[in-house]
């Protein structure tokens, strides 16, 4: 009797371990797919996003979030289009995130 409890016990840990690992790792990769919430996305996170027909700009009707709200703003030499050094260029919007651990 002892000897299938401690059976079990093992069995128990083991596989709470390695749904732990699973979860754990699952995590680091959503995060590293740009898919937690790590920050603002990256140029080429922006293009393969927005660029709808794929052509290397952004149009005004493309675009939106504060890149649709500065468009005129961001597109310095004011061709209708932003490029991916326009936007490197841009001012970055200020990003407020809620402090964690204080409660109201």
């Amino acid at each position: 009797m002892k000897s299938n409890m401690l059976k079990l016990l093992i069995v128990l840990m083991v596989s709470s371990f390695v749904s732990s690992c699973k979860s754990t790792n699952e995590t680091t990769n959503s995060n590293a797919r740009g898919k937690g919430n790590q920050g603002p996305p990256n140029i080429d996170q922006i293009f393969e996003t927005m660029d709808v027909d794929k052509d290397g700009k952004l149009s005004e009707t493309e675009v939106k979030g504060p890149l649709k709200n500065d468009f005129s703003k961001i597109d310095t030499n004011s061709d209708g289009f932003l490029s991916k050094e326009e936007i490197e260029k841009a001012p970055k919007p200020n990003r407020q995130r809620p402090q964690q651990g204080r409660r109201q």
